[in-house]
């Protein structure tokens, strides 16, 4: 079918009350069809229809209507729908798709299924998440699904042609579209849009029937005007999908009116640490309600979201600039906070989505913490053993150092836990910290491959050992000195490499001792943690972008302020030197237990070397930008020893080689590392970033010595690391413009 020819030839909605006459006009408007008719009991409604140009034609009937349709919309009152199927029925035609509009989907297939028999695969039930309190004809909107969600529900065996037609149709109206199971769309839409209607109905008619009902009203705050703004919604319609979908209420009144309970119970007992958790938490979730229709606390769905770099080539770097706070350190502080005795404050905190969904989970468990507010938080820890039994899976985003930090915690909890991840996240292998937790007593379940997500039994008790790691890796050696905290004996992890410290140096901060004997670091279970104040530097993986593209563009001189300078971590500023950059360290400090310094990097030109294998675990996160360095250097760069790449969030060594042949740069692959010759021009062209944050950055910085335009796409994980990063780099002189950012 050409892009230029409608989707439908024929398209017959049933009832014209303000969604279906709204989904007629956006058809019509949107050229989705050849000619729309429309059928309603209310002929006058059909006429103003008409006349008004919601649609082409009117039916008599409801044969009329099917007849001849290659798309049927069924947009009338849930409870009766079983008649008009059965007058639709004789007349449907054969490989006609046939959906509707309705708030329960279990009661829509149930009565396709009385009357057909069974689910034709053609038959795709959806439910726009749109309205308004105005009704009938007159309130037609061609607009009113632009930037709402449409759930379609299709069985398993649905015709896949009908189910893309129709998610065309819908995202030709302005619909984003997603699709789930009946059952789940029914619990979810339960407790999302039914229980807030029956609470607003319920609340109103309360004031309504007090003595001083009239004053109630006319004083009401607009918090209540807001809420029970709902509660002139349609009651009949409202009668209906609460009868259809009837288990599902139930159960989300029963849990609603569980938790009501116990914010009674705490009024009443002056219970203010029950207030503030819930309070907090529930804050928390209302300012990601957007991001939450899956059920999960916290939801990035950075795979709805298409984000594309545009860079335009040249450039000088300069100015006088903080990045964001250390990602390692931010979810790091969380997590020991959480477990410590007493209240924990971190100051600059990264308010990325990886370090939020850390934040989230612990929420989830139990723990109170207010904020984020401009990097600051703070925790009210629960003591190493007062997690409390998530409600569901821990979602942890992209963060592959919470998921492997995590599950060394909850190892040891009472209660069983999942965490699950972002598509990116549940393709990395989780079986480097899942099999010595097992040698350790744990009970883990993941996926084929080991990966995500990982299933964890409560109740086992760990036992410490001594792991000698096959690959250098701070999460990995983080995962099980935090398993230790609850480990019966001594855990000691020796690491082949160095690598960055700081678990160790943190939860020395917070009172617990770790004995360190050169490679090998181990603590002893049974002891406690106890709050303390964390001022959080700010990241060298962040400001490593600006390092190199102060380094490689002429004419530049930036400053870098309050860096975290970890000897575990500096690796990247080491290697930069010895190509040759001109970074100078200035007044160096300790903050809590971390050093941190401000640096000068002016232009350099740099040269090619063979990267010290010793310093590959202390700039493991830094290559994707090391890359683009040798790239602009003179001569041959040769990285080996750096296996750990291929495990982030994508293969790093390939997708970078992939990017830098795209942009005209060739250079060899090798099973640990790569070679790059420097000096060859960068053309412009399109990199696919592959989702990965640290790749588009890296090509964002290539773009000051392209010889022309790069686009980078798949850029929408670049929050998770380093918000704001596209208006910081347009600050400092990078030419870049984000496309399809909110």
């Amino acid at each position: 079918m050409s892009e230029n020819q409608p989707l439908f030839k024929r398209v017959a909605v049933i009832g014209l009350g303000l969604i279906g006459g709204s989904l007629a006009s956006a058809i019509r408007r949107n050229g989705l069809a050849d000619v729309v008719v429309g059928a309603d009991k209310r002929a006058d409604e059909l006429a103003l229809g008409q006349e008004l140009g919601v649609i082409d034609e009117v039916a008599e009937s409801v044969e009329a209507a099917v007849k001849g349709s290659d798309l049927v919309v069924l947009a009338v009152p849930v409870r009766a729908t079983r008649a008009v199927l059965a007058e639709v029925k004789p007349w449907l035609e054969a490989g006609a798709v046939l959906t509707d509009v309705g708030s329960t989907k279990s009661s829509f297939v149930a009565d396709v299924e009385a009357v057909f028999g069974a689910l034709p695969p053609t038959v795709i039930p959806g439910h726009p998440i749109a309205g308004s309190e105005k009704s009938g004809i007159r309130a037609a909107n061609p607009e009113l699904f632009a930037r709402h969600k449409v759930i379609l529900t299709p069985a398993d065996d649905a015709e896949p042609s009908a189910l893309a037609r129709l998610q065309r149709l819908w995202e030709g109206c302005g619909a984003t579209v997603l699709t789930m199971s009946v059952a789940y769309h029914d619990e979810v839409l339960a407790a999302t849009s039914h229980l807030p209607h029956l609470i607003a109905f319920s609340l109103v008619d309360t004031l309504a029937g007090e003595d001083e009902n009239m004053d109630i009203f006319r004083y009401a705050a607009g918090g209540f005007r807001d809420f029970t703004r709902i509660a002139a919604s349609d009651p009949v319609m409202w009668h209906d999908i609460f009868l259809s979908n009837r288990d599902a209420v139930l159960r989300v009144i029963d849990h609603f009116t569980h938790d009501l309970d116990q914010l009674r119970s705490a009024i009443a007992h002056q219970d203010s640490a029950t207030l503030l958790r819930v309070f907090s938490r529930a804050k928390a979730a209302r300012e990601h309600f957007s991001k939450m229709l899956s059920g999960q606390a916290y939801v990035t769905n950075n795979s709805e979201k298409q984000v594309t770099f545009r860079l335009q080539p040249g450039g000088a770097i300069s100015g006088d600039i903080r990045v964001p706070g250390d990602k390692s350190m931010s979810h790091r502080s969380i997590m020991l906070g959480a477990l410590a005795d007493g209240i924990t404050e971190v100051k600059g905190f990264l308010e990325g989505e990886d370090s939020l969904a850390t934040l989230q989970a612990f929420r989830d468990m139990g723990v109170t913490i207010e904020g984020p507010d401009d990097g600051f938080v703070r925790i009210h820890g629960v003591g190493v053993n007062g997690l409390q039994a998530p409600r569901g899976p821990l979602y942890l985003g992209n963060s592959g150092t919470a998921m492997r930090l995590f599950a060394g915690l909850l190892a040891a909890q009472p209660f069983d836990s999942e965490l699950t991840g972002d598509a990116s996240l549940s393709k990395r292998p989780m079986g480097r910290v899942a099999d010595p937790l097992r040698a350790m007593g744990a009970v883990i379940e993941t996926a084929d491959g080991g990966r995500p997500p990982m299933k964890i039994r409560g109740g086992q008790q760990l036992t410490g050992i001594h792991y000698e790691m096959p690959v250098a890796s701070a999460q990995v050696k983080s995962c099980l000195l935090l398993a230790g905290l609850y480990a019966e004996g001594s855990t000691s992890v020796t690491e082949p490499a160095p690598t960055r410290d700081h678990t160790e140096r943190m939860l020395a901060g917070f009172g617990y001792h770790v004995h360190r004997d050169g490679a090998t670091a181990s603590v002893t279970g049974g002891g406690q943690l106890q709050a303390c104040n964390i001022d959080v530097p700010a990241d060298i993986s962040s400001a490593a972008f600006f390092l190199v593209a102060a380094s490689i563009a002429p004419n530049s001189d930036l400053i870098l302020r309050h860096v975290g300078m970890n000897p575990t971590r500096v690796g990247v500023i080491n290697i930069l030197r010895q190509m040759g950059a001109n970074i100078e360290v200035l007044d160096e400090r300790e903050i809590g237990g971390e050093p941190v310094a401000d640096l000068r990097v002016r232009s350099a030109e740099l040269t090619g070397i063979d990267i010290p294998e010793d310093q590959v675990p202390l700039a493991i996160d830094e290559f994707p930008v090391l890359f683009i360095a040798a790239a602009c250097a003179k001569g041959r760069t040769v990285l080996r020893g750096a296996e750990e790449l291929r495990v982030k969030e994508s293969d790093r060594i390939q997708v970078m080689a992939d990017g830098l042949a795209a942009i005209g740069v060739e250079t060899t692959v090798t099973p640990d590392g790569i070679i790059i010759d420097g000096g060859q021009t960068m053309a412009g062209g399109t990199v696919n970033s592959h989702g990965d944050h640290r790749i588009a950055m890296a090509f964002a910085v290539a773009s000051l010595r392209a010889a022309g335009d790069i686009e980078v796409t798949d850029c929408a994980n670049v929050a998770t690391s380093f918000p704001g990063f596209v208006e910081l780099a347009r600050g400092t002189g990078i030419q870049i413009e984000a496309e399809g950012a909110e």
